[in-house]
């Protein structure tokens, strides 16, 4: 596998993997900070080698030319790209493998691909790019599976300029949908972290979070109308600004993880391309003072495209930023006029707070306007991009790399970092021997409460990493969910975070979507195991 192949057992292209330079970089960064931990590195085994055994199921001759029984495609298509999923393919563990890939050209081939499926019994995982860190995408269960990657599916069919919106297949990756959209001015603006690797209909089965920390922050607030397919038959919402008759369709299949139906289809509304922006990066000497000041400006109306608290050990191990009490990064564009003003007032708000201009930019990336560190922002952002390739070399050196994320009420924050942020270090002290970090950034920002987004970096046993993270998993799920956080703010529920998920949504509710699981796909074929 070379060039620019993905990685059947990690994150992205093959080709893009942290080179000698970077590996010894990150290597020494991670033995200054955790002194005696064996950084010996275990590479990725042969995917052939691995014994897969051989496909359970054939597709029927009228379907034959999609499917693909490739011992790597299906590899590729095993699992999702958390922690846990590298952790197992570099350890050769290939346990839950589909049993073919199946690659559908039309809307058409989807209906007939459900048809034979719901038929014969053979559940069926939509699959987008694969990006699920929630075990969303695995076939967890026992018995043949066949895997129904929407990548063919990956125009923008139709734009309409005047209501600035289009007509979008759900296949198409991130950056395609951008380029296709970009020769009539217009974008999405969604960039999840996963952009490169994740679909539109990935993005809307799962609710997915993107690039402005403020107002439109999920996929809901960007969609129109969806198109889907179930079992049952195929339902379009009406393209509409907003509605109030009834329950909304869309929301019904917004997060539903393919568990209801396969989105083929959804129309987006649009912007215009950005043309001013101004970014600062702030410090402060008091954690206390610096979400104080994050506060103050989600809730003066402000609406910053990036508002990103880090706290003094995030923002060291990714912006390269030593503060006391933290930095945050904050952002303003817009296509329409220039935003001066109100980075002025923001800057204006968090220095009340204790907060120290450490940098300014504009859009065209000129030189900083204020003393201090110029390329905080700049710094983190690189970092994020490279995030999961690190993890990725880590993994292969026996660490435990992983995040999760939540949200809560301003109110509420205080006390519940403290216990999530405790729960966290305990599970470490005890099945990492005390050997680790937790840091802590809000990704969001709204009105009424933050977005927080934990990172722990903590030395495991080779052969133990596994079961080490899902054990600190367990300690902080239980503490998000005892201190009235939600499992998941943009990551969904897939199958990892199914145990707490179905301990906070209300019981009426878990009964009327178990209902509308049993009418769209009565042979309960379509991704079993997530949601309901």
């Amino acid at each position: 596998m070379t060039g620019d192949a993905r990685s059947w057992w990690g994150w992205g292209h093959t080709s893009a993997a942290l080179d000698a330079a970077e590996t010894e970089a990150l290597v020494s960064r991670v033995a200054a900070l955790l002194p005696g931990h064996d950084l010996t590195d275990h590479e990725p085994p042969d995917p052939r080698s691995l014994g897969v055994p051989a496909s359970r199921v054939a597709l029927p001759q009228s379907l034959a030319g999609l499917g693909s029984d490739d011992v790597v495609d299906r590899l590729g298509h095993a699992r999702g790209k958390a922690f846990r999923d590298v952790v197992r393919n570099l350890q050769g563990d290939i346990a839950h493998v589909p049993d073919l890939v199946v690659r559908p050209r039309s809307e058409q081939d989807v209906v007939d691909v459900l048809d034979w499926c719901t038929a014969s019994g053979t559940p069926v995982i939509p699959y987008g790019g694969g990006s699920s860190v929630v075990g969303g995408v695995e076939p967890r269960f026992d018995g043949p599976a066949v895997t129904l990657d929407l990548a063919l599916l990956d125009r923008v069919l139709e734009v309409d300029p005047v209501s600035r919106a289009a007509r979008i297949q759900a296949g198409v990756l991130g950056p395609a949908l951008e380029d296709q959209l970009r020769p009539h001015g217009l974008t999405l603006r969604h960039f999840p972290q996963s952009f490169e690797f994740s679909t539109l209909g990935g993005w809307l089965a799962t609710r997915a979070g993107g690039h402005f920390a403020t107002l439109a922050t999920h996929i809901d607030d960007l969609t129109e109308s969806l198109r889907v397919v179930s079992p049952a038959g195929t339902g379009e919402s009406r393209r509409l600004p907003g509605s109030g008759a009834g329950p909304s369709p869309d929301r019904m299949f917004l997060g539903s993880e393919g568990a209801l139906g396969v989105i083929t289809e959804a129309w987006m509304r649009l912007q215009q391309r950005p043309v001013w922006q101004r970014t600062a990066s702030v410090g402060f000497t008091s954690y206390d003072d610096a979400v104080a000041a994050t506060r103050a400006v989600a809730q003066a109306g402000l609406y910053p495209s990036n508002c990103r608290l880090l706290d003094p050990a995030e923002a060291l191990i990714n912006a390269g930023t030593t503060t006391v009490g933290g930095l945050l990064l904050v952002a303003f564009e817009s296509a329409d006029h220039p935003v001066d003003a109100w980075l002025d007032r923001a800057l204006e708000l968090l220095r009340d707070h204790g907060g120290t201009v450490l940098a300014t930019r504009g859009r065209d990336g000129s030189a900083p306007t204020a003393p201090g560190d110029p390329d905080a922002s700049q710094a983190w952002r690189s970092a994020f991009i490279r995030m999961p390739y690190q993890r990725d070399a880590l993994a292969r050196r026996s660490m435990l790399v992983e995040t999760f994320e939540t949200a809560c009420t301003w109110d509420a924050f205080p006390a519940f970092h403290a216990a999530v942020t405790a729960a966290a270090q305990e599970a470490i002290g005890r099945v990492c021997g005390g050997l680790g970090v937790v840091t802590c950034r809000f990704t969001h920002v709204y009105p009424d409460g933050p977005a927080p987004y934990y990172g722990i970096y903590a030395a495991g046993r080779w052969g133990s990493t596994l079961a080490q993270w899902d054990e600190v998993k367990a300690a902080v799920s239980d503490a998000i969910n005892a201190h009235g956080g939600t499992i998941t703010h943009h990551h969904a529920v897939g199958r990892d975070h199914r145990p707490w998920y179905d301990d906070q949504r209300p019981a009426p509710f878990a009964a009327a979507l178990r209902a509308a699981k049993s009418a769209l796909d009565p042979a309960g074929v379509l991704n079993p195991g997530v949601i309901v």
